[in-house]
């Protein structure tokens, strides 16, 4: 089952990891990623988004997902990177919406230049694509109230599993806690309200981790959050 078990069954913790995969494609020039976006594999553009989570970070990022970084970086192009850099893949219902915006912003860009910005050699964009290796925990939780000891102890790869990849997994695109809890009908209403309005992408997984440790035992237990 892809989820949490629905309705008042248990909730089956899962983890993931994440293996890079090259896609060959690479553009050295503004105009080079137009015509890449325009076809790559929509798991590309979803790894250039949300794959920055599960790598390790040494320091806080400038920018929150692969383009924006190349076009400051490789492209030397900071208000293309400005505009990039505020996407947030949320927004949009799907990936192909978000490849369209990319596309606008993009070409919005090349017909401001007088010139095709282009990067050096050793500062390429190599489009990635992603796949997802899942590990079941074996662990069960029967009752919402669980979540509260539960959601502390989750790895950083569980958080990204249930509260993030599962959007493009549930039939209504919400995160597994909320599919599990809506079993219940409207019992968890508050509370599926507020994981509703947590932002799964500019925090780090660590924080999005003790931001829903604290909503969870706010909710069951009353605790100050």
């Amino acid at each position: 089952m892809n989820q949490a078990e629905t309705a008042f069954d248990s909730f089956a913790i899962k983890d993931c990891a994440v293996v890079a995969i090259a896609t060959g494609r690479r553009a050295l020039n503004l105009r080079e990623l137009r015509e890449h976006l325009a076809s790559v594999d929509p798991d590309s553009i979803y790894h250039h988004f949300w794959g920055g989570l599960l790598r390790p970070r040494f320091d806080d990022p400038e920018f929150n997902n692969d383009f924006a970084a190349w076009a400051y970086r490789g492209l030397n192009e900071g208000k293309l990177a400005e505009r990039l850099g505020v996407i947030d893949p949320t927004d949009f219902p799907d990936l192909e919406d978000l490849r369209r915006e990319l596309i606008d912003i993009v070409e919005e860009r090349l017909e401001e230049s007088d010139v095709v910005p282009w990067a050096p050699h050793d500062r390429q964009f190599n489009f990635i694509t992603t796949h997802m290796v899942v590990f079941d925990t074996h662990k069960r939780l029967k009752d919402p109230k669980e979540l509260v000891v539960a959601v502390p102890h989750l790895s950083l790869g569980s958080i990204f599993y249930h509260f993030i990849d599962a959007r493009r997994r549930t039939p209504n695109n919400i995160d597994d806690f909320r599919s599990w809890l809506q079993g219940y009908g409207d019992f968890h209403e508050k509370l599926i309200q507020q994981l509703a309005s947590v932002d799964p992408f500019f925090p780090t997984l660590a924080e999005l981790r003790d931001e829903l440790s604290a909503m969870f035992k706010n909710y069951f237990e009353g605790a100050p959050s």
